[in-house]
Formats: C-alpha cells, sequence, structure tokens
C-alpha cells in the first residue's frame, strides 16, 4: 500500500467521520442550551420562548469563551440578525456548508462521476470557502446597513429639530421620525421604533440611542447618543445641539458623495480596458483583417 492509498483511505475516513458527527449532531437526543438564550432583544422585552433549547447542530460550533461569544453576538446584531436564536441558526449553516461538501464529494466519487481523490479535493476546497464565507457575509450586511443608515440620519435628524421647534419632547419626536420617513428610509423607521420601545420599557433616550449606535457600530450614532446624553445630564438645549450634529452629518455625506465621483474614473478603468476596448477593436479592425485574409488567400 503507498501513501496516495493511504492517504485516500483517511481522507474518505474524516467524510464518513464528519458524516456521522453531523447525523448524530441533528439528531441526537440531548440538546444542550447556549449562552445565547440570554440575549435579550433589541426592544429589551423577555422572550417567551427564552427556555426553548437551540439548535443542536448550531450549539456544536458555539464559542466556549465569553469574550468570543460577546463579540459574535455583537456582530450578529450589527448584521441585522436580531432574533433570539440567529446565531445558532448562523452556525449551524456555518457547520453545514464546512461538512456537506466533503460528503457531496465522496457521492460523486462513489456515483462514479469523478475519482475518489477528485470528490476529496472538491470538498475540502469547497468546505474550505463554507466555512470563510458566512463571516464575509456578516461583514457584508454590516457595511450596508451602516452606509443605509448615514445616507437618512441626516433627514432623520432635520425632522427631529423640527419637531423638537414645535414643543415635542425627544421620545415624542422618534416616534414622529418613524412615522415619517417610513416610506423613504424603512430600515432607520425600524430602528427608530426600537428606540422608542426602549425608551418605553424605561430607558434614558440616551441609553436608547448608545444601544441603537451599538447594533451598527457607526461613530456618527455615537456622537449623536453622547450629544443626548449630555444635553439630559446638564439641562442644555438639544434642539442646537441636534442642528449642529445634522449640519456635521449632512457635511459628511456630501464629502463622502465627492469621494464616490473622484473614484469613477479610476474604476471606469477596468470595464473600459477589458469590455470597451476589444469590442471596438473588433468592429474596427474586423472588417480589414477579412480583406487582408482574402487578400492572402489570393495569393
Amino acid at each position: 500500500m503507498n501513501a496516495g492509498d493511504i492517504t485516500i483511505m483517511i481522507a474518505a475516513f474524516a467524510v464518513v467521520a464528519s458524516l456521522i458527527l453531523l447525523v448524530s449532531t441533528m439528531l441526537g437526543s440531548s440538546q444542550r442550551t447556549s449562552d445565547v438564550s440570554t440575549v435579550s432583544t433589541p426592544t429589551g422585552r423577555s422572550d417567551r420562548h427564552a427556555n426553548r433549547p437551540l439548535p443542536q447542530i448550531g450549539s456544536l460550533l458555539m464559542p466556549k469563551n465569553e469574550s468570543r461569544m460577546s463579540r459574535l453576538k455583537a456582530r450578529m446584531l450589527q448584521a441585522g440578525l436580531y432574533k433570539r436564536h440567529s446565531t445558532a441558526i448562523y452556525l449551524g449553516i456555518k457547520f453545514v456548508m464546512m461538512v456537506a461538501p466533503m460528503f457531496v464529494g465522496f457521492l460523486l466519487s462513489t456515483a462514479g462521476f469523478v475519482t475518489l481523490r477528485e470528490g476529496l479535493a472538491f470538498g475540502a476546497i469547497v468546505g474550505l470557502v463554507g466555512t470563510v464565507a458566512p463571516s464575509f457575509w456578516l461583514d457584508y450586511e454590516k457595511a450596508k446597513r451602516q452606509k443605509t443608515i448615514r445616507r437618512a440620519m441626516p433627514d432623520a435628524l432635520d425632522v427631529i429639530v423640527v419637531c423638537l421647534e414645535g414643543g415635542l419632547s425627544l421620545p415624542a419626536a422618534l416616534a414622529r421620525v418613524a412615522a415619517e420617513l417610513r416610506q423613504a428610509h424603512p430600515l432607520l423607521a425600524e430602528e427608530m421604533a426600537i428606540v422608542r420601545r426602549e425608551i418605553q420599557l424605561g430607558h434614558t433616550t440616551g441609553e436608547a440611542l448608545r444601544d441603537f449606535a451599538n447594533r451598527f457600530d457607526a461613530e456618527e450614532l455615537r456622537s449623536l447618543a453622547s450629544v443626548v446624553s449630555q444635553a439630559e445630564r446638564f439641562g442644555a438645549s438639544v434642539v442646537k445641539a441636534m442642528r449642529v450634529h445634522a449640519d456635521t452629518l449632512r457635511l459628511k455625506r456630501y464629502q463622502w458623495a465627492e469621494a464616490q465621483a473622484q473614484k469613477a474614473p479610476l474604476k471606469l478603468i477596468f470595464p473600459t480596458v477589458l469590455l470597451i476596448f476589444p469590442a471596438l477593436y473588433i468592429v474596427l479592425m474586423g472588417p480589414a483583417g477579412v480583406r487582408v485574409f482574402e487578400m492572402l488567400e489570393r495569393f
């Protein structure tokens, strides 16, 4: 038995062991409840399904370290996954994406479509991609939410300033924002509704806005929460602070738009060189090339 056969046997054993682990994890009778069941929803309300056991396949990859678990919870919230069992479901999908490609490659080799070595190589490569792809997806969702909320915040602050000048309290102004901007900025309206519910549950406005900032990991929102907290603490005018903050955010949005416009010519180079120029060369040089070819055939 040579080294190649030994490698194939070890890989096949790893596939079978992974399959057994996956089946036993999904069908196991004993289910353990993870620490993630203690995470409170963004509204601050207790979940009546808090004692429901988590999906077994998700709890298998649940971090044991408290700091790692806290970072994972924060990433889930920043990606917009607020449900109690979102972490377990996310880890379960990640586990399936790690193990399932090896099993698929083994089945393909058993069916005779590919050799065993090719099937296991396919499973290893796809499994490696499946290991890191969910993490990149979380980062993408976080960046998309941050971009959306940064575009919406100047408009929201304008509405808040108008409401405060009209005599409304800050919680009432937040409720007005949630109602008025629901069509233009649905994500902001939903988050403002969560902030309003947290205030109704006993949090101060500064604390609710700080939780709002933590759900997006945006410095602009942290600055807003700090402004409101200081105004509540020292009794300063919230209207003036909000107006200055709105002007600052609008200036940042304008500067960001200018930066994106300046990047546009550089981004156009690659499609121009790779797509437009070849097609242009074919259209211009094609007829001449055909005539040259015909002339060469005559000789």
